[in-house]
């Protein structure tokens, strides 16, 4: 009874390895599907935008002896101040989009006291060309028209002012004094 016991396990070993032999070839062949399915699917990539898009028109509009309200109100917020160099202001653009190179431009503007001194940086894109780069694939780059054209504003005359018009631009009690918008003594 012994001999057909051993017989029996090992015909029965036999199959285990035979099907697991099978089994792991089969499994291969599945994985190797699952992979290539999963290489089709992609998955969403957000597009980053960090920092303050400084154009060409803005970096032009700066002068020497200009305050830094008047450089905050051409640039914006600066992404970068430090207190070490509290006479110096970053402003650092980033954009990162799906299967485009990374843009990255900088633009320092250095101050002495309240002034604008100088400002240096990466050469900046005008608006037009900026959203020339945003634009879709699908919609060939092409740039819109953003100015109307001489031939445009003609089709459209202006009216005449109304009476009511005229007394609205004009009010019959210009000199007319309103109170200060905050309390004295502030």
């Amino acid at each position: 009874m012994h001999v057909q016991a051993r017989c029996s396990a090992r015909l029965a070993l036999t199959v285990v390895v035979v099907a697991v032999l099978a089994a792991c070839s089969s499994l291969d062949s599945a994985s190797q599907r699952i992979a290539s399915a999963a290489s089709a699917i992609t998955p969403y990539k957000v597009e980053v935008v960090q920092g303050n898009f400084v154009s060409r028109e803005q970096v032009e509009a700066l002068a020497p002896g200009m305050s830094r309200q008047q450089v905050r109100d051409i640039l914006g917020t600066p992404l970068l101040t430090s207190v070490f160099h509290a006479d110096r202001w970053e402003y650092v653009f980033t954009l990162k989009r799906k299967d485009v190179e990374i843009q990255t431009r900088k633009l320092t503007v250095f101050f002495e006291g309240d002034r604008l001194v100088r400002h240096e940086g990466d050469e900046m894109p005008s608006e037009a060309d900026f959203v020339a780069t945003l634009g879709s694939k699908k919609a060939g780059g092409k740039v819109p028209q953003l100015e109307a054209t001489p031939e445009q504003l003609a089709r459209f005359p202006a009216a005449a002012p109304s009476a009511a018009d005229a007394e609205v631009l004009a009010p019959a009690d210009a000199t007319k004094q309103y109170p200060p918008l905050e309390a004295p003594g502030r």
